[in-house]
């Protein structure tokens, strides 16, 4: 006898669990602790005012607690929020990578007109020449690369392969591993100028003004709009044999084995996946942290690699 009962998995698996009217510990104790407070002013305040007086102290206390339990802004808690926003403002606006820390202002010399910047802890240690990142005692990671498919257009049976691809991917994993969707900065300038230099060499006059004319237009594109494209990575991470061992080799074998077959598994979805290798990965951690770094600047120091002059004459150019 088949059981054809079918039950309803939330998308958020995260999802904190209703304990009571629908509402979460933790909003059950911002209530808690609200209407206890609330009690005590109100007691203390109706023995020397007014009634009116007296609610209207407790008020206030109750619309933030009840603000504080209740309003949610993407898909996050306004207790949440509040806190995070704390913590940001105790924090220094500018954070360097420094393991040996922040020179103070008697070593840097003159006194400086900024305050000084804060050491950044990076769970990242440092990044091999085959893109695996060390994390120290968390053992290590890679990042894999994926490209994105067009779900909506295909067919029902194409659909159906995807999925069943997809899921077998899933079904396969014995390790926890992170997706991550980033929007990124798009750089036009390598298009235009490519445009622009083989606009002469094609073989008609009007191909060649539809080139330059095409480049022109994304030049305007470019100048007038913050363009954005849609980044999908994979994060796989792997721990070290032993609890507290620093088998970085080994550990990195076995991470950029199961990227491999990561990326075998899901082209079978039709998603191309690949291994970013140091340098790809270095300006991946570089744009997170860093939003604003002019796009397409890939060509970054290493850690503890110089500087040379002809890097910098790159970057000047993107």
């Amino acid at each position: 006898m088949h059981d054809d009962t079918r039950v309803l998995i939330p998308a958020d698996l995260e999802r904190e669990d209703r304990l009571l009217w629908g509402l979460t510990a933790r909003q059950l104790a911002i209530l808690s602790v609200t209407a206890v407070t609330s009690y005590l002013v109100y007691g203390v305040a109706s023995r020397v005012t007014p009634q009116t007086v007296a609610l209207a102290c407790v008020v206030p206390l109750v619309t933030v607690g009840a603000a504080l339990a209740l309003f949610r802004r993407d898909g996050v808690g306004l207790d949440q929020l509040v806190v995070a926003a704390w913590r940001q403002s105790r924090m220094p606006r500018r954070q360097v990578f420094a393991p040996e820390g922040v020179p103070g202002p008697a070593e840097l010399g003159p006194r400086l007109d900024e305050p000084l910047p804060g050491v950044l802890n990076l769970p990242v240690r440092s990044v091999r020449r085959d893109g695996v990142l060390d994390l120290g005692g968390d053992g290590v990671a890679v990042i894999v690369d994926c490209s994105t498919i067009s779900f909506a257009l295909r067919t029902d049976e194409e659909q159906l392969a995807l999925v069943a691809a997809f899921g077998r991917w899933l079904n396969s994993l014995t390790h926890p591993v992170q997706v991550v969707v980033v929007a990124e900065r798009v750089n036009l300038r390598p298009a235009i100028v490519r445009l622009r230099a083989d606009a002469p060499a094609l073989p008609h006059p009007a191909l060649e003004r539809g080139a330059l004319e095409h480049a022109a237009f994304l030049e305007r594109l470019g100048a007038s709009r913050d363009l954005l494209r849609r980044r999908v990575l994979l994060v796989l991470r792997e721990p070290h044999d032993a609890p507290g061992g620093r088998d970085v080799a080994g550990a990195a074998g076995r991470v950029l084995r199961r990227a491999e077959d990561a990326a075998h598994a899901l082209g079978a979805a039709q998603v191309t996946a690949r291994v970013l290798d140091a340098a790809q990965a270095a300006a991946v951690l570089a744009g997170c942290l860093d939003p604003g770094m002019p796009p397409g600047l890939t060509d970054l120091a290493a850690p503890n690699e110089p500087v040379t002059a002809a890097r910098l004459f790159k970057e000047d150019q993107l």
